[in-house]
């Protein structure tokens, strides 16, 4: 739900406890008690304007507008352009250390990525293969190995070994534990 949506469900309780309607008749907004309980509050203290939209939540975003402008140019001219020359993807990682490089300012890896959502952008992860890889070889491991290996695991008849759950009556000893302690010793 989008922060437009989310006022215009507070205007409405605004509207009805201006008709003296009571929070708990508020619910029927689809929000819960507790909301309708705190927008009535900030009503009585502030009128219609105190349940208003502050804007956006979260932390400013570090870069200034003309430094998010220059960030956009630099990913157009691709990774490359900045010194990534293996492959030429944009990743978080990299990203963020542009902004280092460029703006002096840290983002974490996964600011990184929304600010790149937010221009327009996507990171994406650089399948890496080594050199020397033999595709043979993976073949036929794949082939042999791992198919021996994933055949292996629990027989289809186990049962659980869960300390909840109690044993199935077929799966019951006739002298269970402590069967023996009825028994008169001699």
């Amino acid at each position: 739900m989008g922060r437009r949506r989310r006022e215009t469900v507070r205007m409405q309780a605004a509207e009805l406890f201006e008709q003296r309607i009571k929070p708990p008749e508020a619910a029927r907004l689809r929000v819960s008690l507790k909301s309708a309980y705190q927008w009535h509050q900030r009503w009585r203290e502030g009128g219609v304007q105190a349940l208003a939209s502050r804007g956006p939540s979260g932390s400013r975003c570090r870069l200034s507008p003309r430094c998010l402008e220059k960030l956009a140019v630099y990913l157009q001219q691709g990774p490359a352009a900045h010194g990534w020359v293996e492959d030429k993807v944009w990743t978080a990682a990299r990203v963020t250390t542009l902004i280092g490089r460029k703006f002096h300012v840290s983002y974490s890896v996964s600011g990184a990525t929304r600010l790149m959502h937010r221009l327009g952008f996507s990171s994406q992860v650089p399948a890496r293969r080594v050199a020397e890889r033999d595709e043979q070889a993976v073949t036929v491991w794949k082939e042999a190995t791992w198919a021996e290996v994933k055949e292996r695991g629990r027989p289809a008849g186990a049962t659980s070994a869960s300390r909840t759950r109690q044993a199935s009556p077929a799966d019951r000893r006739e002298a269970g534990p402590g069967a023996d302690a009825a028994a008169p010793r001699s």
